[in-house]
Order: C-alpha cells, then sequence, then structure tokens
C-alpha cells in the first residue's frame, strides 16, 4: 500500500494520505509512506546515527524506554521541522520526549523541555503550531486532538536498513 503527501494533501493515486486515523488497522504488510518533511529527517538521521526510533507523543513511554535500553550515553532528539525550519509541534514533542529521557540536556534540548512546559496540555502545544493550522485548513484538524494523546501505543518504528534510496522502518 502506498501512503503520503505534500504539504498535507494526500499523493494523487496513493491509499493513503497522513492522517495517523487512516492507519489504525494494518491495510498491508509493506506500507510505502513519503510525507513532506519526515522523510527527510528520517534519511538523514539514518547517516548519521547508529539507532533511529521514531518517536511522538502517541508512543512517549515507549520511545523513551526503547531510547533507554539501548544504554548509550548520548541521545539525539530530532525534528523533522516544514520546509527546514522549525515546528512548535515537533518541539514540544521533542521535549516531552527529552523531559521523560532526562539526564543533562543540550540547550537545544532544555528549550524544547521548556516549550513544552509552557503550555497546559498537550492538545494546546500541538493546537498552537502553524502544522496545526495547515492540518485544520486541510481538514484534518481532527489529527491535533488525536495526536496529543500520550503514551497509547507500545509500537516503536526503528530505522532498519536502506533499500536503494528509500528507508525501511520495522514496528518492533
Amino acid at each position: 500500500m502506498l501512503g503520503g503527501e505534500r504539504e498535507a494533501v494526500r499523493i494523487e493515486g496513493f491509499d493513503f494520505g497522513n492522517s495517523p486515523r487512516e492507519f489504525l488497522e494494518p491495510a498491508a504488510e509493506t506500507l510505502v509512506l513519503t510525507t513532506t518533511n519526515g522523510t527527510r529527517l528520517l534519511l538523514a538521521a539514518a547517516e548519521r546515527c547508529n539507532l533511529v526510533l521514531v518517536g511522538s507523543l502517541l508512543n512517549l513511554a515507549a520511545v523513551a524506554a526503547a531510547a533507554e535500553e539501548q544504554g548509550v550515553p548520548d541521545v539525539a532528539v530530532l525534528c523533522a521541522g516544514v520546509q527546514g525550519e522549525l515546528a512548535m509541534d515537533d518541539a514540544y514533542c521533542a521535549g516531552r520526549i527529552a523531559g521523560v529521557l532526562g539526564g543533562e540536556p543540550a540547550d537545544s534540548a532544555t528549550a524544547a523541555i521548556r516549550l513544552a512546559h509552557s503550555f497546559p496540555t498537550a492538545e494546546e502545544g500541538l493546537s498552537a503550531s502553524s502544522s496545526a493550522r495547515n492540518l485544520r485548513a486541510s481538514g484534518l484538524g481532527e489529527d491535533i486532538a488525536y495526536c496529543a494523546r500520550e503514551s497509547v501505543f507500545s509500537v516503536v518504528p526503528r530505522f532498519s536498513r536502506m533499500l536503494g534510496s528509500a528507508a525501511e522502518v520495522v514496528l518492533a
């Protein structure tokens, strides 16, 4: 099955867009997914990092536990952003992950943690972003509340290997 979007719009001919609510039930053993910003980050992270986990608020506890299980002294929490710019929803989520990981945060992690603490709820933190405005304008506003739920999934997607120019991500 094919899933993907460009600027929050499903790619013509694809089975799915980018709404996480479209992926609640497995539709195939393999999903090929491409996004405007996330795909680029995944490929860049795979080039630089020994282990790449995909995290969100939805798997917050699981991704933090998976990172801690590795026993490495340094963990980089990376944000996809929007076309090379900081995205507040990504920074909010990164701050939540960095806060759960603890340790001695770098300045960027400290800034993200402080940003996350500046909002009373996760939904308000995500809703304040331009990404949320784009979702609302595209008719996907319900994704904001859906993605603001915390630690509801125990699965942690992990980069597995490169397949030509594509990155394989497996669920573990």
